[in-house]
C-alpha cells in the first residue's frame, strides 16, 4: 500500500573517471583485468530462478587476443525460448503489482552497485569481450549504464505524475499499466549500456521481459544479469537467454502473448521483424510495440569558415574511437576545397600516430573489431577502394588477423560523392571523405540529405552561423541527434537523447520520457461522486414547461 508520493529527483551524469597514470581507477581497473583473464567462466543462461546449463558450449575470446579463452557460454534452443516466456508470464502478475517505489528501488540499487562494488567488473567484462580500451569502456559500462537506469527512474517518476484535469462533481485520474504479454529484447555487442537499458527499460515500466543479446557480447551480459539479481530484481522478470535469430523469432513472434520489441541492430533483421509480427498481427492480444534502432551512415559536413583543426579532431574522433563500431559513428565527410589539403593533412598524421594494439595496454587509442565476420566484410571494403578509379587510399589500408581483428584505421578519398562507402555502412574504422567546391555549400548540404537511406547521426562544422542555420534547417530530417561544432558521437542520457528515423529505426530516444512511454499503456479512470439519477438533460424540456417553471 502507497502511503505517499514518492519524489525521484532528476540525477546527475555519472561523473567519468579518467583512468590516468598514477590514478587508483587505473590501478584497481588493471587488477580487474588480470582476475578476469586469470579464470574461465562457466556462464548460464538466467530463466526463472534458475541458472540453466545446457552443455551446448560456445567459447569466448577478446576479439584483440583470439588465442585467450575467457570461457564459455551455455547455448539454448527453442525450448529455452518457449521456458524463458513461461517464466517471464509467471512473474507478471508479482511484478505488474508491485509498487513504483520498490521496483524503482531494484534499479537505483543497480546503478550504486555498478558505480561502486563493480565499476571495475563491468568496464573490465566490455574491455575484454568487446575489446574496448578503458575510456570506451568507462563512458558505456559504468557511466551510461548507470545513467540509464537512474534517469529511467526519474523519468518514470514523472510520466506517474503526469495526470489529467477534473471537473466539478467527479475526479479523473491516469494509470500507467505495463503491456499485456511480454516484451522481447534484443541487443547488440558495441554497447554493454544498450545492453542493460533495452530489458531494464521496459521492466522498469513493470513489464516481463526475454532478453536475448548478441552473443560477442554475453561477457558483459551475464556480469549485468548477476548485478540485478544482487540488487534484489525478482526471478523471472528478465529471463537472459543464448539463442540464434530465428529460433527466437520463430517462437516470440508466433507467440499470442508477445507485446512487444525493443531492438538494437541491423536495419535488415529490424525489417524482416517488422514484416513477420505484421504477418502474425490477428493472432496476438494487442498490437505489439516494435522499437528499433539500427543503422546509421553518418556524416560531417564541414563549411568553408571551418576550423580544419575543429574539422580533423571531430573526424579522428567521430570516425575511430572503439574502432568505428558505433552505430553513430563519422562513416562519410564532406570536406570543402578551401579547407581539404590542411584537414587532410592533420587526418593523416593523426591516424599514424594511433597506437593500435589489446585493450590492457592504455596507450593503444585503437583496438580490435568484434569478430572474424565484421573483419572480413570490412577488409572486403577496403581492398575495394584500393582497387577503384573513384577512390584513393589516403592513410591505412591495412590489416591482420593472425592474433586479433585488427583493421588499421583508414581513411578513402572518394573523388564521386556516391562511391559505395560514402553510401553503405561499413561499421568499422574506415572513413571516407569527398572535397566539394567550396561555393557550393548549399548544394552539397542537398547531396548529404539524399545520399543515405539512414538518418541517425550527423554535424556542421562551421564559424559561419548563417551557414550553421542552412544545415540545420536542409538537414531537418537526415538526423535524429544533430551536432554543431562537434563529432556526431557521444550522446549522454539526459543531455542527447538517442534515436534516428528513416532507415535507422523509429526515433524512440533511448534516455528520455519519449522510449518509456513505448512500454505503457494508460488507463483513464473518472469517478462521479454524486451520480445523475434522471436521463432527460435542460434541452429536452418544451417552451411551456419551461415557463411553468
Amino acid at each position: 500500500m502507497n502511503f505517499g508520493y514518492f519524489s525521484y529527483p532528476i540525477p546527475v551524469n555519472e561523473p567519468v573517471l579518467s583512468y590516468a597514470p598514477g590514478s587508483p581507477e587505473r590501478d584497481a581497473l588493471k587488477n580487474t583485468l588480470a582476475e578476469l583473464k586469470g579464470q574461465q567462466l562457466d556462464v548460464p543462461m538466467y530463466i526463472g530462478g534458475e541458472e540453466v546449463r545446457t552443455g551446448k558450449l560456445e567459447a569466448m575470446h577478446p576479439p584483440h587476443e583470439t588465442g585467450h579463452l575467457l570461457g564459455h557460454y551455455h547455448a539454448g534452443d527453442e525450448n529455452h525460448v518457449k521456458q524463458a516466456i513461461a517464466c517471464a508470464l509467471d512473474a507478471k502478475e508479482a511484478w505488474a503489482n508491485m509498487a513504483w517505489e520498490d521496483r524503482a528501488g531494484i534499479f537505483l540499487r543497480a546503478a550504486e552497485l555498478i558505480s561502486t562494488k563493480y565499476r571495475y567488473h563491468m568496464n573490465g567484462t566490455t574491455m575484454l569481450g568487446q575489446s574496448k580500451n578503458a575510456f570506451q569502456a568507462e563512458i558505456d559500462s559504468a557511466c551510461e549504464l548507470i545513467d540509464f537506469l537512474r534517469f529511467n527512474v526519474h523519468f518514470l517518476s514523472e510520466i506517474y505524475r503526469q495526470q489529467p484535469i477534473s471537473g466539478p462533481g467527479m475526479h479523473n485520474r491516469m494509470e500507467y499499466r505495463p503491456l499485456e504479454g511480454f516484451v522481447l529484447a534484443v541487443t547488440p555487442f558495441n554497447f554493454t549500456a544498450i545492453g542493460g537499458n533495452l530489458p531494464t527499460s521496459a521492466a522498469m515500466c513493470g513489464n516481463v521481459v526475454v532478453w536475448k543479446p548478441a552473443h560477442t557480447q554475453v561477457y558483459s551480459a551475464q556480469m549485468f544479469m548477476r548485478i540485478l539479481k544482487e540488487a534484489g530484481l525478482p526471478d523471472g522478470v528478465i529471463n537472459l537467454i543464448y539463442v540464434d535469430g530465428p529460433t527466437l523469432g520463430k517462437v516470440c513472434f508466433s507467440h499470442r502473448d508477445f507485446a512487444g520489441v525493443h531492438f538494437t541492430g541491423s536495419t535488415g533483421v529490424f525489417n524482416e521483424m517488422w514484416k513477420t509480427i505484421g504477418e502474425n498481427v490477428s493472432n496476438y492480444k494487442s498490437y505489439p510495440r516494435i522499437v528499433g534502432e539500427t543503422g546509421g551512415k553518418d556524416f560531417v559536413i564541414a563549411h568553408n569558415s571551418a576550423d580544419p583543426q575543429v574539422v580533423a579532431t571531430a573526424l579522428l574522433r567521430g570516425a575511430f574511437e572503439y574502432q568505428g563500431q558505433k552505430c553513430s559513428a563519422a562513416s562519410r565527410a564532406y570536406i570543402p576545397s578551401n579547407l581539404a589539403e590542411e584537414v587532410k593533412r592533420l587526418l593523416v598524421e593523426g591516424v599514424n600516430s594511433f597506437s593500435m594494439g589489446s585493450v590492457e595496454d592504455f596507450g593503444n587509442f585503437v583496438n580490435a573489431v568484434i569478430d572474424e565476420k565484421s573483419f572480413d566484410r570490412i577488409v572486403n571494403y577496403i581492398n575495394n577502394a584500393k582497387a577503384s578509379q573513384d577512390a584513393e587510399i589516403l592513410v591505412g589500408g591495412s590489416y591482420d588477423k593472425s592474433k586479433g581483428y585488427f583493421v588499421h584505421p583508414t581513411i578513402v578519398e572518394a573523388k564521386d560523392p556516391k562511391y559505395v562507402s560514402m553510401c553503405e555502412e561499413i561499421f568499422g574504422p574506415v572513413l571516407t571523405i569527398h572535397v566539394y567546391d567550396e561555393a557550393l555549400f548549399g548544394e552539397t548540404l542537398h547531396l548529404v540529405d539524399e545520399t543515405s537511406p539512414y538518418a541517425l547521426t550527423g554535424s556542421v562544422i562551421a564559424n559561419d552561423r548563417y551557414a550553421i542555420e542552412l544545415a540545420t534547417d536542409r538537414l531537418r530530417n537526415a538526423a535524429g541527434n544533430f551536432y554543431i561544432n562537434d563529432k556526431p558521437t557521444g550522446a549522454v542520457v539526459g543531455q542527447q537523447p538517442f534515436g534516428g528515423a528513416r532507415a535507422s529505426g523509429t526515433n524512440d530516444k533511448a534516455g528520455s520520457m519519449l522510449n518509456l512511454y513505448r512500454w505503457l499503456s494508460a488507463r483513464t479512470i473518472k469517478e462521479t461522486f454524486v451520480p445523475a439519477t434522471t436521463y432527460p438533460y435542460p434541452f429536452l424540456r418544451g417552451e411551456s414547461e419551461w415557463k411553468g417553471c
